[in-house]
């Protein structure tokens, strides 16, 4: 039986090889998931270790600290430096910086832009930096470049080099060239290196460091000497091993890596759940192929566990095969997502990492799934007497098992639309979890009900086939429905796929019509500048306000403080051009109030908090450590515009000791182009000028992005859809290879037989497509509900257009699906399809 299950194997070639497609294409995004998550953590892992290779122990500031404190001072740093078994202390200073290239444009995009103080030992070098040219900077006048930036800048040793910290770039006399191993730079940033007193002034304040790093003498451990210094630092500093700064540093950006793998295994999960399907087409259809075969086993002596168990022995194969090349895509997907994919700006570089543990994943992931797939038709294969199955007859499914199907089929979709609705209902925590079970069950008992379905929903397009076809439309449509189990396995497959489409389609377009709505009723401005990572500074307000035609410009500037006890998150702002620039939608209170320096807070904070306006709240800076009492002005509709909280800048400015301004609102008079205002703000390297346009897509762009991509993983389940269809249409070819053969013999030609194939593929597609279009607005919908409290002016969006795009894609799924079964069908020889038993 095993050698027979093997020569059934390599006889079936081609119908074989779209089974292995399917499970190919869900193993590649298993494993590609787990090796792109074991080489990102890896690559992190190696950098942090390379990072903090040369620190023994590091001083910094105690995070806990609830005094003033502002870095380490010099009396700390050479306290640290005569504790016994302390070889060396270096004080650092690190911040940002950008460079700009020649053209004055940013080198290095994102959050890696860094700067550094250089610290020369008495050899006069820096033990964290490796000159390939000149050396490190000497004076006020000079700075050095990693050796990337400089080679992305065209810079050499003794050019003049623009640097921005906040304001205009200044420049700067390179004094040499280095490389590193700062994780800024493996991250694809900038490094620039100031002289020690340059880089306290500019990023920190004169006589201070941000944390010292401490070689510890041979023989002294790390740990050791960790709790010696503890012993001697003041209450303001702490201090770390080497390794526990790594590991902590790891896990930060691991989290990314996770969140994307997260993602990744969903598809997988859709991609594997729609392939089944198509394996049980398949093996179902192969059964079939194999009625005469099945029969004379049995005949001579076979037993109906042999023959299960050599189609179980056919899935194994081709699950093993489709595991192996699922292995190898997956490898490849993986290394593309590292070259593309970038967590904050950057991602670290490493070899790519195969696991043991995932190639068992991926081997028992892919046999797995087939032999399960193949399980069904395996027993309904064995069931076949010897006696009817070699007198070609088959064995329909009975009566009793479609009744107990379409039972079991409506319950579960009535109770998973009344989970849906529910869930929808509740919201929160509790309402996620009703809408997933719930959708979970409407899917289910959809897929269960589509034999069903597809007879009366069929039936409504037949006259429009019979009209536009004739008889080739006609016999369309009653194929069509002449096998509800296979129509149904077939239209399954696409329906799952357009089904989470459709919902996403339905959640996309209502954020991005909220979008737009809160662009237009929120933001006034016609113009927004930012830095694009750059900070901006008062000098880029002031300079954009001596623009001719400007109206008003409205700064925002970030801050943190406690309020009411709990820590927000703070649009600092200037009342008199704000209310120019930003229109608040207040709930109740008044916008007015910001000008008399009270407090606007978001309805969701509000409502999570029990505020409301007239209330005094207790307000701790976030910098200073400094409190005072705040009254609530105004309470505003949740946006993506600004944080939860607004105040005037002149409640932050006093105890703010590093302000910025991370955007400007630009209101002008109709004659101001966005030109004008990038003139006005030459030598600041970074500058954006959006118009309203590119407001909304700034606004929305991290929705879109999701979404975009979204897409394309989904298009996986539906390239396997298409592969479903094709195999549906091949065994339907081969069933009625009697009746192609009489129809071909009274008169149909060889393109009425391609049309009547084509109709019919069409007909499966577009009802498929149909029943996951209605599923999936269903549960957008509730997700819609779910979200609704964070979309701010939420009104739920039908995207019509995109879903008759989607019903356009399935008449040209099924269309192509059905190239290889009709072009079979029509060269079939009528005489030989005739006889054929």
């Amino acid at each position: 039986m095993f050698r027979t299950a093997l020569r059934n194997v390599l006889a079936h070639k081609a119908r074989l090889l779209m089974t292995v497609l399917a499970v190919m294409l869900g193993v590649a995004f298993v494993s590609g998931t787990l090796i792109f998550t074991d080489t990102y953590k890896n690559a992190a892992t190696s950098q942090m270790a390379k990072s903090y290779a040369h620190v023994d122990v590091q001083v910094a500031e105690n995070t806990g600290y609830s005094g003033e404190s502002h870095g380490i001072s010099r009396k700390t740093l050479d306290e640290v430096a005569r504790v016994d078994g302390v070889a060396e202390a270096v004080g650092r200073v690190d911040g940002y910086a950008y460079v700009a290239d020649k053209d004055g444009g940013l080198i290095a995009s994102g959050l890696f832009n860094s700067a550094a103080n250089f610290a020369p030992g008495k050899d006069g070098k820096d033990s964290l930096y490796t000159f390939t040219d000149g050396g490190g900077p000497t004076g006020p006048g000079q700075v050095a470049l990693d050796k990337d930036t400089a080679h992305k800048g065209g810079y050499a040793v003794g050019d003049s080099v623009p640097v921005a910290l906040k304001g205009p770039a200044k420049t700067y006399e390179l004094s040499g060239i280095f490389t590193t191993e700062d994780d800024s730079v493996a991250r694809g940033g900038s490094l620039v290196l100031f002289d020690t007193p340059v880089a306290q002034r500019l990023l920190l304040r004169p006589g201070f460091y941000e944390y010292v790093t401490v070689t510890a003498a041979p023989g002294v451990s790390s740990t050791h000497l960790a709790a010696a210094l503890t012993k001697v630092l003041p209450d303001s500093a702490m201090a770390q091993t080497g390794r526990q700064l790594a590991d902590e540093n790891v896990k930060l950006v691991e989290g990314d890596s996770q969140l994307l793998g997260g993602i990744l295994f969903a598809f997988a999960g859709v991609a594997l759940f729609v392939s089944v399907f198509l394996i049980a087409n398949t093996f179902t259809m192969l059964a079939a192929q194999r009625t005469r075969e099945l029969a004379l086993l049995r005949a001579v002596g076979a037993s109906r566990r042999q023959v299960t168990r050599s189609v179980l022995i056919e899935a194994m194969v081709v699950g093993a095969v489709a595991s192996a090349a699922g292995l190898g895509l997956g490898a490849v997907l993986a290394a593309a997502a590292r070259a593309t994919v970038e967590f904050d700006g950057g991602s670290p570089d490493g070899p790519l990492i195969v696991t043991t543990t995932t190639v068992l994943v991926a081997a028992v992931v892919g046999v797995l799934v087939t032999m399960l797939a193949a399980w069904l038709p395996a027993r309904r294969a064995a069931k076949i007497p010897p006696v009817a199955a070699i007198g070609s007859a088959h064995l329909p499914a009975t009566t009793r098992s479609l009744i107990v199907r379409n039972l079991f089929g409506g319950i579960t979709t009535l109770l998973g639309a009344a989970a849906v609705v529910a869930g929808a209902g509740a919201g929160g925590s509790e309402g996620k979890g009703l809408v997933g079970f719930g959708a979970f069950l409407a899917v289910i008992g959809v897929i269960v009900l589509i034999p069903l379905l597809s007879r009366p929903a069929i039936a409504v397009v037949q006259p429009l086939l019979r009209r536009g076809f004739g008889v080739a439309g006609k016999l369309a449509g009653q194929n069509a429905v002449r096998s509800p189990r296979r129509t149904g396995a077939t239209a399954s497959a696409l329906a799952i796929g357009l089904t989470l489409v459709s919902a996403l389609s339905v959640v996309g377009v209502t954020i991005g019509a909220s979008m737009d709505r809160m662009t237009t009723d929120i933001v006034k401005a016609d113009y927004m500048v930012t830095g694009n990572g750059v900070p901006l500074d008062p000098s880029a307000v002031a300079a954009l306000r001596k623009v001719p035609g400007v109206r008003a410009v409205s700064p925002e500037q970030p801050a943190w403080m406690r309020l009411g006890g709990i820590q927000e998150d703070v649009s600092a702002v200037t009342p008199a051009d704000f209310d120019k620039a930003l229109h608040l939608p207040v709930v109740s209170g008044s916008q007015d109030t910001l000008a008399k320096g009270q407090v606007a807070v978001a309805e969701d904070e509000a409502r999570a908090h029990g505020w409301k306006v007239g209330d005094t709240l207790a307000a701790v800076y976030e910098e200073s450590g400094k409190s005072r009492k705040l009254t609530v002005g105004a309470v505003f509709a949740s946006n993506e515009v600004v944080r939860p909280v607004v105040v005037s800048a002149d409640v932050i400015e006093p105890n703010a000791t590093d302000s910025f301004v991370s955007k400007v609102y630009v209101t002008t008079d109709g004659s101001t182009s966005g030109k004008a205002l990038v003139d006005a703000l030459a030598g600041r390297p970074g500058i954006k000028i959006d118009d309203r346009q590119a407001i909304r897509t700034e606004l929305s762009g991290d929705y879109d992005t999701v979404l975009n991509v979204l897409y394309a993983l989904l298009g996986i389940s539906l390239v396997i859809a298409v592969l479903g269809v094709v195999n549906t249409l091949a065994m339907s070819v081969f069933e009625r290879q009697r009746e192609v053969g009489m129809l071909r013999a009274v008169g149909l030609d060889r393109q009425g037989v391609t049309r009547m194939i084509q109709l019919e593929a069409v007909v499966i597609a577009l009802f498929g497509a149909a029943i996951g279009i209605a599923v999936g607005a269903f549960l957008g919908w509730a997700v819609c509900e779910l979200m609704k409290a964070d979309i701010p002016g939420y009104a739920l969006t039908l995207p019509w257009g995109r879903f008759g795009l989607f019903l356009l894609l399935a008449t040209l799924v099924g269309l192509l699906a059905a190239l290889w079964p009709a072009r079979s069908a029509a060269r079939l020889n009528m005489l030989t399809a005739i006889k054929t038993e």
